[in-house]
């Protein structure tokens, strides 16, 4: 079992369950899954570039990358029905925990003047969005830094079943996620 795994059934679901009183043990929210997008634009000109994004997201999450293709053809943006324009992975399981513990331990701390992650108060679930715009605080991104002409940017989505904003800033504020 993985440490962040192991942290949260054995600290955070009783610390959960005693602070918000739940009846049964499945009302206790937890992490659902974690959703990596990254949009590359030059792909419009040339396919090939969405090759070096697949990598970035494999050395990062361990997990094949898949190509999100558009679904509509925009003649604004030169763009076709059917080109892939953008890559997107969704960990769950063993694989969000490996994932959650390299961003939390390794990744965010390298990060330069790192600001507190904001959960809006339109979304009612809880969910939690945001972005990084340099890659090389991964340290396998960083040791591959050759092999990639251009810095990508990330989009990390942490989806959670809580019920309201209050449960969902308990549960990540006790991975150590710096969330406001």
């Amino acid at each position: 079992m993985l440490r962040l795994q192991q942290h949260y059934e054995q600290v955070v679901r009783p610390d959960m369950l005693y602070k918000y009183q739940y009846t049964n043990s499945h009302q206790i929210p937890s992490i659902q899954k974690v959703v990596l997008n990254m949009s590359i634009k030059d792909v419009v000109q040339d396919k090939k570039q969405i090759l070096p994004g697949l990598l970035i997201l494999e050395y990062i999450t361990g997990q094949k990358a898949m190509a999100v293709k558009a679904k509509k053809s925009i003649s604004n943006f030169k763009l076709r029905q059917g080109v892939p324009i953008g890559i997107k992975v969704t960990l769950r399981n063993k694989m969000l925990y490996r994932f959650l513990e390299l961003l939390i331990f390794v990744a965010l701390p390298r990060m330069r003047d790192l600001k507190p992650i904001k959960i809006s108060n339109n979304c009612h679930t809880g969910h939690v969005s945001f972005g990084l715009r340099d890659l090389l605080i991964f340290p396998q991104i960083e040791s591959e830094y050759d092999r990639f002409s251009k810095v990508y940017g990330l989009n990390i989505t942490i989806v959670t079943n809580a019920k309201t904003i209050q449960e969902s800033k308990t549960l990540l504020t006790s991975f150590q996620l710096p969330i406001v």
